[in-house]
């Protein structure tokens, strides 16, 4: 009974501060950032936790590093030509798959 007790209060104390981690900003900063440098900062902050996140798991998500390597650079080649997202993780897959086939590793 008590660790039912204890596992609802942890939720519920997960599900506030998360709710307080993004409601507090909307609510606080109510008008037009006008900070140039806080303009910027946050707009490369999503791009800059994505990529924390996928980037090491990419690398060591087929049999080789060379092949990760190789999407990796396919897909950031054609993200900078601003490619379709979808044409971006087709051909990414395709350069992993073609680099495996060359190097004999599938």
């Amino acid at each position: 009974m008590m660790s039912d007790i204890r596992i609802y209060l942890v939720i519920l104390i997960m599900a506030a501060v998360t709710y307080l981690v993004r409601a507090l900003p909307m609510t606080i900063i109510r008008g037009e950032i006008k900070n140039q440098f806080l303009k910027s900062f946050l707009h490369y902050v999503p791009f800059a936790t994505i990529s924390s996140m996928i980037l090491p798991d990419s690398l060591f998500c087929t049999a080789s590093i060379i092949s990760a390597l190789a999407g990796i650079i396919v897909s950031l080649y054609l993200s900078y030509k601003e490619k379709d997202l979808v044409v971006v993780t087709f051909f990414a897959c395709f350069a992993v798959f073609i680099v495996d086939k060359l190097l004999n590793l599938e």
